[in-house]
């Protein structure tokens, strides 16, 4: 069983546990929640798992600068190993195609948990958490032929590098994030130096592709399975968190510091979540502000155990984190957050929300304080249900997302809400 396929297993509510420290003193200054606004909802693709179309869409859908979408499948295609596929705009419908299927073996299958990157020239970077060696691959998705968007062009893949290589890492389950030039980071949720994930770079001197390590976790105070990628700042340093180790086991939130003067690197713990108030199992990741405040989400915990939204600020060396949101059902985001260019914050709950099966919902500041309103709630039929991966958002704010489960094949959908 894949990683993803796991997924909703992995992480499950259970016994309280009764921690033999204080809870510290957060700052709850959530309004109260905002009833579902009536919002435009569509769905723009379903999956069927048939000839070459996909299934069980686990990552979230990425934009382009022209509106067209891009993402994968975990599932499908015509060797059953996942897609790559692409939605392009059509006055009012969408055109959609299967632009590249996954072979497995060295080829790479499964698609997990992250969103493309698209670079300059229309290449797609990502990762595959199987195939390759079994543990996963980092690949690229380049069209044939210039410019870009040509309809009559081609996609070819080439596999970046294939994970299972001694201590290199495996299972790569939520893509990479672009540094300086064509290096670009990510990490493994399994392998490294002690088997409990690792971070890794991937560099392009010379034509080719190297990779290696940065950190290997161990598990215990510093972290463990890092199920989410990494974020950059403006520095260079790596942002992120591991689902499980911490001081109290719930996982933290961890920054990878550059160290100019001898080329090494830095792990720092930036909290430690207790699974009290604060939350527990932050598989999500994070994002940055232009202020470098620090946003995520927790799976379960929080103060109705349903997971929690998170903000992260600094003062000097020191971070506080405020709980903005605590869903009151299961499960939370599985994913990153994203910001728009107002400040405000979208996610996807996987669970929660008015019928179990996941929401849509947007995060507002003002005077203070943060509104919460429900956009969508799932209902796990045509519309869809059990959202794995992150959303995109448009200029206009246009909502684009993806539901593993429900659709017209109960193989997944691709869905649009328009405000």
């Amino acid at each position: 069983m894949s990683h993803c396929q796991a997924a909703r297993s992995a992480f499950v509510p259970h016994a309280p546990r009764l921690l033999a420290v204080l809870p510290l003193t957060f700052l709850f200054f959530a309004s109260m929640p905002q009833p579902a606004q009536s919002q435009t909802y569509q769905v723009i693709h379903n999956f069927t798992a048939e000839g070459s179309d996909g299934a069980t869409p686990y990552g979230g859908p990425t934009l382009d600068s022209s509106g067209n979408v891009y993402g994968t499948t975990d599932l499908g295609g015509t060797s059953g190993n996942g897609t790559v596929y692409e939605l392009s705009p059509s006055g009012s419908s969408w055109t959609f195609s299967t632009i590249y299927s996954f072979a497995g073996g060295s080829d790479g299958s499964g698609p997990g948990f992250g969103s493309l990157v698209i670079r300059h020239d229309c290449s797609l970077f990502g990762t595959t958490e199987g195939g390759g060696t079994a543990l996963g691959i980092a690949f690229k998705i380049r069209p044939s032929g210039n410019p870009c968007h040509k309809p009559d062009f081609t996609w070819q893949e080439k596999v970046l590098h294939r994970f299972g290589h001694g201590e290199d890492g495996g299972q790569p389950t939520n893509g990479v994030a672009f540094g300086m030039g064509s290096n670009f980071y990510g990490t493994t949720n399994l392998g490294g130096a002690y088997g409990n994930g690792a971070i890794f770079l991937v560099t392009h001197p010379e034509g080719i592709w190297v990779e290696s390590l940065l950190y290997s976790f161990t598990g215990g105070n510093d972290g463990g399975t890092p199920v989410s990628g990494v974020t950059l700042d403006d520095a260079g340093n790596l942002y992120g968190t591991t689902s499980f180790g911490g001081l109290y086991g719930s996982g933290v939130v961890y920054e990878l510091a550059h160290s100019a003067s001898d080329s090494g690197w830095t792990e720092t713990v930036l909290y430690n979540f207790q699974g009290l108030s604060d939350g527990e199992f932050p598989v999500g990741g994070v994002i940055l502000d232009k202020a470098g405040t620090i946003y995520g989400s927790t799976f379960l915990g929080g103060d109705n155990g349903g997971g929690t939204v998170y903000q992260l600020s600094s003062s000097g060396a020191d971070w506080t984190l405020t709980t903005l949101y605590s869903f009151s059902t299961y499960y939370g985001p599985y994913n990153k957050l994203t910001l728009d260019a107002h400040g405000n914050l979208y996610g996807a709950a996987n669970g929660a929300g008015a019928n179990g099966l996941g929401s849509v919902f947007k995060l507002t500041p003002g005077n203070g304080a943060w509104t919460f309103t429900d956009l969508y709630d799932f209902t796990g039929g045509s519309d869809g249900g059990q959202p794995y991966g992150r959303v995109a958002v448009d200029a206009h704010g246009n909502i684009f997302g993806t539901n593993v489960v429900g659709g017209s094949n109960n193989q997944g959908v691709v869905f649009e809400i328009t405000p």
